[in-house]
């Protein structure tokens, strides 16, 4: 929560990205890993704790007082004032390795009855989640996440491109809110080849509790492949 906090005070920070899952018991959780062993001092997989039970466990955070496992309701409540402000929130689902059914349909709710639904883009490795996000709401933003571009760029088109019925009824404007969500070293089309695609490129490595590296990205050479808007643990390096 604390670096949620401190993120959304960062000027000229466009958005926060962050990951969720759901308990034994149903409540959608803030957290990367679909195991707590990394982060926490627990073990075992999210699923397999009810809500109560992860609020037991601990994240060490190097300072005398720890951090727990958030519900996305606390980072809501954290974030609504900034995001009615403009700020962005990108929420993977993070269900390509362990389902989580009905998911979609819980975050979709929360983020409508708080009014909020135009600041959220939705992303997820597994595109059906994205297609079913899609068929409640046609018009909400989502992020196609995968490995490289290309597969980024042919599961936008095959879901919700030429040939779907979501565009025959809403036409390129689908598309547009389709972004593309690679790897920066899954760039194997080129900047004209994308031109027109939202292209957010995430980054491996460097994740909790690794230390801060303290390195800039050449963010110039990164526009020049064709990537719009990046991904950063360390967003601070490059904001004044």
């Amino acid at each position: 929560m604390t670096a949620f906090a401190k993120a959304a005070q960062l000027e000229g920070l466009t958005g926060i990205e962050l990951d969720i899952q759901m308990t034994k018991d149903g409540e959608i959780v803030v957290i990367h890993d679909e195991r707590v062993d990394r982060t926490t001092d627990g073990i075992g997989y999210v699923r397999d704790y009810t809500y109560a039970e992860l609020r037991k466990l601990s994240i060490e955070t190097g300072q005398r007082r720890k951090e727990k496992i958030p519900s996305i309701q606390e980072v809501l409540d954290l974030l609504q004032a900034e995001m009615e402000a403009g700020l962005l929130l990108n929420i993977e689902l993070k269900n390509s390795v362990i389902p989580c059914p009905g998911m979609e349909e819980k975050i979709m709710e929360l983020t409508a009855r708080r009014n909020l639904r135009d600041q959220v883009i939705y992303s997820s490795f597994y595109t059906m989640s994205l297609q079913k996000i899609r068929d409640m709401d046609a018009d909400t933003s989502v992020g196609v996440l995968d490995t490289k571009v290309s597969d980024c760029f042919y599961k936008q088109r095959g879901c919700f491109g030429t040939g779907s019925a979501q565009v025959e009824k809403r036409g390129q404007e689908q598309i547009l809110r389709t972004a593309l969500h690679p790897f920066w070293k899954g760039m194997d089309f080129t900047k004209e080849q994308l031109q027109g695609q939202t292209v957010r490129a995430w980054f491996g490595g460097h994740l909790y509790p690794e230390k801060p590296t303290g390195t800039r990205l050449a963010l110039g050479k990164l526009e020049e492949m064709g990537i719009t808007d990046v991904f950063l643990n360390e967003p601070e390096r490059y904001l004044p």
